[in-house]
């Protein structure tokens, strides 16, 4: 998990930044980013890709990356945003919102699977998450903050959706309460149309 790092450490590169993004494949809610930089050569044990580690896990690495980061920083971009300019873009503005965000200034970026319109050198990695401790803790970062937005003031905000069990993913649960009630002001609007689309062709 920190092959890629140990190579830019040894190139002089001190301040190595991991950014990822979660909630890209959500009908409802923001894409939430988060950049964070490590101390050279610290090992944080447990640390993988969030979608592989319970939410018990993830909620106590969050504390200890956090604790132990020399900075970090997680940013939203929300759905009216994702329906103007669309979801790729969306994604890569959180991300570049998050580096713009962190308190110092990173030396080069690891990033999940993208490319990140700052002037920064960077390194998209494929299943970065799986393969990089850095990208890793930012993405247990993104992943717990958009949680917790799920399952606290989304869900008090429209209860009827269930966004706190599917965390706003397209679950037949949240397809079901959708075709029941309609579209919040939450939901991504240019997601739904194939959803729709399905339910007038069954009358």
């Amino acid at each position: 998990m920190l092959e890629y790092e140990r190579k830019l450490w040894s190139e002089g590169c001190q301040a190595i930044a991991g950014v990822d993004e979660v909630g890209r494949g959500c009908l409802f809610g923001d894409v939430v980013a988060a950049a964070v930089i490590l101390p050279p050569d610290l090992v944080i044990e447990g640390v993988n890709d969030s979608k592989k580690l319970s939410e018990k896990k993830r909620d106590q690495l969050y504390d200890i990356i956090i604790e132990k980061c020399i900075a970090w920083s997680v940013t939203r971009v929300d759905a009216a945003e994702i329906d103007r300019i669309n979801i790729k873009q969306a994604a890569r503005l959180a991300m570049k919102l998050s580096i713009e965000s962190l308190a110092i200034e990173p030396d080069y970026l690891l990033i999940d699977a993208e490319k990140v319109d700052v002037p920064k050198p960077q390194l998209a990695i494929i299943k970065g998450d799986a393969n990089s401790q850095t990208i890793a803790a930012a993405s247990i970062l993104a992943k717990v903050t958009r949680d917790r937005l799920c399952a606290d003031e989304w869900e008090q905000l429209y209860p009827e959706y269930g966004i706190s069990v599917h965390k706003g993913y397209p679950t037949k649960l949240h397809r079901e309460r959708l075709l029941e009630y309609g579209a919040s002001p939450l939901h991504r609007k240019t997601f739904l149309g194939k959803i729709f689309a399905e339910q007038q062709q069954l009358f």
